[in-house]
């Protein structure tokens, strides 16, 4: 019964606070936008996000960060990963001193492409208690109630598993893991895979190519993560594979649609805003590339969903140009 406040009240963060609020447990969701807050409260439901989706009872509604967050050891901050910082920051000054933190937000930091850890660290300091949510989840089927797994890490295994417990129902498993940075390598790259693969698509390349892209994609995974610290078995795990195959197989994707929207020959700025809500893939690929760089590691795929999103490259051009890559063994 433990409260925990929820940071983000896009589809995510509200999904993931229906799950904890399940059976009476006391959770609290908090948004920036009050009108967006004060439609919440009066509706019951997050008709934007979640329309059809009612909000339990125990779920309580706060646009004030500091009252949000002040009484609350635990706290799970699913905002987009470009304000993650800013939100750090500005609950910094009003947590507890035991206060717990764990995060649901898939990416790197915007402009500097850091772990999101590494952030926490820096504005929290090193020994502050974390975790981290991620898997292969789309928020309306969390939401309803349908069967759904993924991982918790934590350096802390005490706290992986408290969380674990915390997001445990009938139809919700967690699994635990140590690996804070596979973790996160796995949820922040797979969103520019989907990209690629709804590119596939959307030009009617079938289903080998997409076969091939998420195949090839996971060994782009591994090599990040591998240079970053993380463990091979995080990313043949939920983290990793599973994670990966949702986002690129299936149009709840909203990195995957927009994919598809490039492939059928719209731009970009056309694609965002038929979607209408933020395509962490996009400032991700730029993040993931400017990384492979510096880190000195071969991803074929991501320099040409980069090409296509920031060089102004045609998607035909860009599948030709994976195509024709000199002849290579494949490990």
């Amino acid at each position: 019964m433990t409260p925990v406040t929820v940071l983000g009240a896009g589809s995510w963060g509200t999904a993931l606070a229906i799950q904890l609020a399940r059976g009476g447990r006391p959770a609290t969701l908090w948004g920036h936008d009050p009108r967006h807050m004060a439609s919440l409260q009066a509706e019951r439901v997050n008709a934007r996000y979640l329309p059809g989706v009612p909000l339990p009872d125990s779920l309580q509604l706060s646009d004030d960060l500091a009252g949000a967050v002040q009484d609350v050891r635990d706290i799970l901050v699913v905002v987009p990963s470009h304000a993650f910082r800013a939100v750090l920051l500005a609950m910094q000054p009003h947590l507890r001193t035991d206060a717990r933190l764990m995060w649901a937000t898939k990416g790197l930091e915007s402009g500097s492409g850091k772990l999101l850890h590494r952030v926490v660290e820096e504005v929290l300091g090193e020994t502050q208690t974390m975790a981290v949510v991620s898997g292969p989840t789309f928020a309306r089927e969390v939401a309803v109630g349908l069967p759904t797994a993924l991982t918790v890490a934590s350096k802390d295994a005490d706290y992986a598993h408290f969380v674990a417990e915390r997001l445990h129902s009938d139809t919700f498993r967690a699994y635990t893991s140590s690996d804070v940075p596979g973790v996160e390598v796995g949820g922040a790259v797979k969103n520019v895979l989907a990209i690629a693969a709804g590119i596939s698509d959307g030009l009617g390349f079938g289903a080998n190519a997409r076969s091939a892209l998420i195949t090839r994609g996971l060994a782009e995974i591994m090599r990040l993560g591998d240079a970053l610290g993380g463990q091979h078995e995080t990313f043949m795990g939920l983290a990793g594979l599973g994670d990966l195959v949702l986002t690129c197989t299936d149009d709840q994707s909203r990195n995957r649609r927009l994919g598809l929207a490039l492939g059928r020959g719209n731009t970009l700025e056309a694609a965002l805003a038929d979607i209408d809500q933020v395509v962490e893939g996009v400032q991700t690929a730029r993040e993931v590339h400017d990384l492979a760089l510096s880190q000195g590691v071969e991803m074929p795929i991501t320099e040409q969903v980069h090409a296509v999103l920031y060089e102004a490259r045609a998607p035909k051009e860009a599948v030709h140009a994976l195509l024709t890559r000199e002849q290579k063994a494949e490990t």
